[in-house]
C-alpha cells in the first residue's frame, strides 16, 4: 500500500512554509530599510553644516509670544544663535551677545537665539539670568537646527542683508569676533573666520 500523506500535514507544511516565506521577506525590507536610513544620516552628517548660500528660512515661535519669520528679515544684518541652558560655553557667551545686540539693534542688525534641546524651564530661566533682550525661541522638533545641519550648540550663523549666510562660528563667540563679523556685513562685505 502507498504511503499517503495525509492533507492536514501538506496543509500544515504549506503554511509554515508561506509563513518562513513571509518572515524572509519582512526581514529583508527590515534591513533594506535601516540601510536607508543609515546611508541617509551618513549622507546628512557629509554635508556638513549650511556655510553660504541662501539661509534655510524659518518661523520662530518666540518665548515672550508672536512670531519671527527670517525672511522677512532680508535688508538687515541677521545674527542667528542656537544655544541651550544646559551648555556651558553658551553660558560663556551669552553676556557678550547681548551686549553686541544692544549696541547694533538700531543699526539695521537683528539677533535671534533658538534654544536647541532644552527644557523651556531652563531656556526661560537662562534668559532671564542673563537679562537677553533679543529675540528667543524654542527649537520645536529640531527642524531650524536639521535645516541648519547644526552639530552642537553653541553655533552661530551669520546672515547678510541680501539672505544669504556670509559665515558661521562653531562653539562660543568672542566680543571680537562678532563685532568684526558684523562690521563688515554691516559695509556689505563677507567676514572673515578666525
Amino acid at each position: 500500500m502507498a504511503d499517503v500523506i495525509p492533507k492536514q500535514t501538506v496543509a500544515a507544511e504549506s503554511t509554515f512554509n508561506r509563513g518562513r516565506i513571509l518572515v524572509l521577506v519582512f526581514g529583508f525590507l527590515l534591513v533594506l530599510g535601516l540601510l536607508a536610513v543609515f546611508s541617509w544620516q551618513i549622507y546628512d552628517s557629509a554635508r556638513g553644516q549650511v556655510k553660504s548660500g541662501q539661509a534655510p528660512d524659518f518661523t520662530l515661535t518666540l518665548f515672550e509670544g508672536g512670531e519671527l519669520t527670517l525672511s522677512e528679515l532680508q535688508g538687515q544684518v541677521v545674527i542667528v544663535n542656537f544655544w541651550a541652558s544646559w551648555c556651558i560655553p553658551c553660558r560663556d557667551e551669552a553676556p557678550i551677545l547681548e551686549r553686541t545686540w544692544r549696541r547694533y539693534r538700531d543699526q539695521g542688525v537683528v539677533f535671534i537665539g533658538v534654544a536647541y534641546l532644552d527644557a523651556e524651564k531652563g531656556s526661560l530661566a537662562f534668559l532671564e539670568e542673563f537679562d537677553i533682550t533679543y529675540p528667543n525661541g524654542p527649537d520645536l522638533g529640531t527642524r531650524i537646527a536639521r535645516n541648519y545641519r547644526i552639530t552642537g550648540v553653541p553655533e552661530t550663523f551669520f546672515i547678510a542683508k541680501d539672505g544669504r549666510v556670509a559665515d558661521l562660528e562653531i562653539g562660543p563667540l568672542t566680543e571680537r569676533r562678532l563685532v568684526s563679523a558684523i562690521e563688515t556685513l554691516l559695509r556689505g562685505g563677507l567676514p572673515e573666520s578666525e
